[in-house]
C-alpha cells in the first residue's frame, strides 16, 4: 500500500496508534518526509530504501522492537547503532553476575532451549522447565528473577534468549569513513578551540580592516594589500563559525541533521566560504611577499616601483582565480557534500582528483615563492658595515615567524590532502578535523597581528581612530609628534647625504613595511 506511492508525503501523527503491529512498515521509494511518533513499538523490519525526503527520524525509543532497517542515508543508522550500545550496556549491567548462568545455558543440549521468536514455529521445553511451568511461587522456580529484578527491568525478557542469544538490530547502509558516526568536529576538545579560533580570527581581521579603510593616511600598495588579506582571512573566521555554530546545534544529534546540511545551502556557503578565503589569502601572501623583494630589490629605481594602478588589477585577477576555484565543487567538480566540515573531499572522478591535486600543487609553490623571496630579501639587508648586528638578528627572526606561520599551516595539510588525493589516505576524517581546527586558521589568525597590528603604523593609525572617538587622545597625539619628528628627519637625511647605499635603502624599506 504505502511502497513505491510517489505522492505519499505525509502521514498522521497517529496513523498507527493502537494498531496491532505492523510487523513491517515499507516505505520504499515515497515521498514520506516524517514518520508518526506512536505506534512503531511493535515493527520488528523498516524498509525505506529510496526515501530521499525521509531526512529525520522519530526518537529512537519508539523502536523497541525493532531487528532491521533498510535506509536511504548511512548517518541514519549511526542512530541506531548508538541505541544498539545503550542497549547492550544496560543489559550488561543488570547481569553482569550471571555470566557462569549464560554459559551453562550455551552448553545446553538443543532440546532444552526455550526459544520465544515466532519464526522457530516450535516450543522446545526440558522435562525440567515444564516442572516448574505452573509455579507460582519465583523463590521455587529456577527460571525466574523478578526476586531481583524489578518489574520494569524484566518486562518482556527472557535471560536465555535475550541475554544469551540476544538480538542483533541490523542496519544498512554503513556509514562510511568519510561520514563516521559522530558529530560534525568529533573531539569535545576541538569544540571549544574552534570558538576561540574563529573569535580570533574574526575580530582580529575586522579590527584591521576597519583602521585601515577609516585611516586618512593615503592608500598606499602595502595598505592596499593588507586589506585584501584581512577579508580573505575574515572570510575563514566566519567559515569557523558556521562550522561551530552548526556543531553546537546538532551536537548528539548529527545523524537527524546530516541530510539537510550536508545537502543544503548551508554547507556549500560554508564550503565556498573556506575555499574563497584559503585561495585569496595564500594569493595575496605571495604577491605581498613578492612586493616587497620588488621594492628592495629595485629600491634605487623609483621608475620600477609598485604603483597602485598596478597593484588592483593583480589583486583582481587573485579574486576571479579564489571565486572560479571555490565555485566549482558547485558546478560538479568535487563536491563540499561529501563530509560534515563541508572541504571539497570527492575524489570519485579524475576530474574532481585533478582539481584536489591543482589546488594542493598551487599551495605548495606559493609556499616556495614566499620562502625564496624571503631568502633573497634577508640577503640584501645582510650588511655588517650598515646594519648593527641587533637590527640584523631581529630581521631574520621576523622572516622566520611569517616563514614559520605559513609552514605550520599549509605543510600538514598539503602532505596528508596529497595521499589522499591519490587514494592512500593517510589518516581518517576524524583525526583530519583536528588539522582543520589547529593547523587550517593558524594564517587567518597569525596574518593580522605579524603583519598589522604589530607594526608602528598600524598602532599610529588605531589610536588616531580612537581620539576621533575621544579616547586615547593623548598617545594619539605622541604619534603625530613621532611622525612628523621621523618625517622631517627623513626629509634633512635625504638631502644632506650624497646617495643612500642599496642595503641601507632596503633596511628603510623593509623596516617601514614589516613596523
Amino acid at each position: 500500500i504505502l511502497k513505491d506511492n510517489k505522492n505519499l508525503r505525509r502521514m498522521h501523527n497517529d496513523a498507527l496508534r493502537g494498531a496491532t503491529g505492523p510487523d513491517v512498515l515499507d516505505i520504499s521509494s515515497t515521498a514520506l518526509e516524517s514518520l508518526p511518533s506512536y505506534g512503531l513499538e511493535a515493527i520488528q523490519v523498516l524498509n525505506a530504501m529510496s526515501s530521499y525526503s525521509l531526512k529525520k527520524l522519530p526518537p529512537l525509543d519508539k523502536f523497541s522492537s525493532l531487528l532491521e532497517a533498510v535506509l536511504t542515508y548511512p548517518s541514519h543508522c549511526c542512530a541506531f547503532r548508538n541505541l544498539r550500545t545503550e542497549k547492550q550496556n544496560s543489559w550488561l549491567s543488570i547481569f553482569d553476575n550471571f555470566s557462569k548462568e549464560c554459559e551453562s545455558t550455551m552448553r545446553k543440549p538443543t532440546n532444552e532451549v526455550f526459544y520465544r521468536d515466532d519464526s522457530y514455529n516450535t516450543l522446545l521445553w526440558s522435562a525440567e522447565k515444564n516442572t516448574y511451568l505452573f509455579a507460582t511461587d519465583e523463590e521455587t522456580s529456577p527460571y525466574s528473577y523478578s526476586a531481583i529484578f524489578d518489574g520494569s527491568e524484566m518486562t518482556g525478557f527472557d535471560f536465555e534468549y535475550d541475554f544469551c542469544q540476544p538480538k542483533i538490530l541490523t542496519c544498512t547502509p554503513e556509514p562510511d569513513a568519510f561520514n563516521p558516526c559522530e558529530d560534525i568536529l568529533g573531539y569535545s576538545f576541538l569544540r571549544v578551540l574552534i570558538w576561540f579560533i574563529n573569535i580570533l580570527a574574526i575580530a582580529g581581521n575586522f579590527t584591521v580592516l576597519l583602521v585601515l579603510i577609516t585611516s586618512h593616511y593615503k592608500l598606499t600598495v602595502p595598505r592596499f594589500l593588507m586589506c585584501n588579506l584581512s577579508f580573505a582571512d575574515f572570510c575563514m573566521g566566519l567559515y569557523l563559525l558556521l562550522i561551530a555554530s552548526v556543531d553546537a546545534q546538532t551536537s548528539g544529534q548529527y545523524y537527524n541533521h546530516a541530510i539537510d546540511w550536508q545537502t543544503g545551502s548551508g554547507c556549500s556557503t560554508a564550503g565556498f566560504f573556506t575555499v574563497f578565503a584559503s585561495q585569496l589569502s595564500v594569493y595575496t601572501l605571495t604577491v605581498i611577499t613578492v612586493e616587497r623583494w620588488h621594492t628592495i630589490t629595485y629600491a634605487m629605481q623609483l621608475d620600477r616601483k609598485l604603483r597602485l594602478r598596478h597593484a588592483v588589477p593583480i589583486m583582481l585577477a587573485g579574486w576571479m582565480f579564489a571565486i572560479l576555484i571555490a565555485a566549482l565543487p558547485l558546478l560538479g567538480v568535487s563536491s563540499y557534500m561529501k563530509v560534515s566540515i563541508c572541504l571539497p573531499m570527492d575524489i570519485e572522478t579524475g576530474l574532481s582528483q585533478a582539481y584536489i591535486l591543482l589546488i594542493l600543487v598551487l599551495n605548495v609553490v606559493a609556499f616556495a615563492v614566499i620562502c625564496a623571496c624571503y631568502v633573497k630579501i634577508y640577503i640584501a639587508v645582510q650588511n655588517p658595515e650598515l646594519v648593527a648586528a641587533n637590527k640584523d638578528t631581529k630581521v631574520a627572526k621576523r622572516m622566520a615567524v611569517l616563514i614559520f606561520t605559513d609552514f605550520t599551516c599549509m605543510a600538514p595539510i598539503s602532505f596528508f590532502a596529497i595521499s589522499a588525493a591519490f587514494k592512500v589516505p593517510l589518516i581518517t576524517v576524524t583525526n583530519s578535523k583536528i588539522l582543520l581546527v589547529l593547523f587550517y586558521p593558524v594564517n587567518s589568525c597569525a596574518n593580522p597581528f605579524l603583519y598589522a597590528i604589530f607594526t608602528k603604523a598600524f598602532r599610529r593609525d588605531f589610536f588616531l581612530l580612537m581620539s576621533k572617538l575621544g579616547c586615547c587622545k593623548s598617545r594619539a597625539e605622541l604619534y603625530r609628534m613621532n611622525y612628523f619628528s621621523a618625517y622631517t628627519s627623513n626629509c634633512k637625511n635625504s638631502s644632506s647625504a650624497p646617495g643612500p647605499s642599496k642595503a641601507s635603502q632596503a633596511l628603510l624599506l623593509l623596516s617601514a613595511a614589516e613596523k
